[in-house]
Parts: structure tokens; sequence; C-alpha cells
């Protein structure tokens, strides 16, 4: 059950990420001055680019917990389907034909990746 909070834990810091970075509207800017580098960020960008670098830190940990054949198609499924939601809500961003479309087919896939087998019922039991 923890390893799933973890994953929690990971989409929420990496969708977080994502929107603050966009609401910054800032990459960021990275000057070379007097031998030295000074590198430059909003406070909202910044915080999404802390976010966004927690969530990679996150996931590195969560790769060892779970099957990689398992994990990366189902936490990318999730992460997708969760941006394409918020740009919709939070930035008022166009959801096309095409999107509903790869999102109906990520949800597809995502449940018949979860259908367990009796085989693995039973060797669960």
């Amino acid at each position: 059950m923890k390893k799933y909070i973890l994953v929690v834990f990971y989409i929420l810091l990496y969708i977080a990420g994502l929107i603050l970075l966009k609401l910054g509207g800032n990459t960021g800017s990275l000057v070379i001055e007097n031998g030295s580098f000074v590198f430059s960020m909003n406070l909202i960008s910044l915080v999404g680019f802390i976010s966004y670098i927690l969530s990679f830190l996150l996931f590195t940990n969560i790769i060892v917990k779970f099957d990689l054949s398992y994990i990366m198609p189902v936490s990318s499924g999730l992460v997708q389907l969760i941006t394409l939601i918020s740009g919709f809500v939070i930035f008022n961003e166009q959801i096309k034909i095409k999107g509903i479309i790869g999102a109906v087919i990520v949800i597809i896939g995502i449940i018949i990746m979860n259908i367990k087998s009796k085989e693995q019922e039973v060797n669960n039991n």
C-alpha cells in the first residue's frame, strides 16, 4: 500500500510542477557574469521546478519498488490523462477529438494492465 502512496505523490508533484512552470511563464535564465553562473527564475516557476525535480527523485525510488514494465505505462498514462484535464480546467486549453480518443485508449490500457488473471488471483490467496 505504501508504494502506491508514493505513486500518488509522484503524480501530484509532477503535475504540480508542470502547472506551476506554465503559470510562472518563466523558464529561467542562465547567465555567466564575472566568471560565475547566475540563474534566475520567478517564484512560481521556481516552486514548479522544485516540484518537478522532487517528482523525478521520487520516481527513481518508485521504479525500484515496481516492475518497470508495469509502472512506466501506468504512471505515464495517468500523468497524461491528468495533464490533459488540467490543461482544460486551468488553462482553458481545447481538447480535440484525437485527444479524447487517445485518453480513452490510455484508460482502456490501464484497465487491461490491472486486470488480474485467475492464475494471479489463486497465487495471491
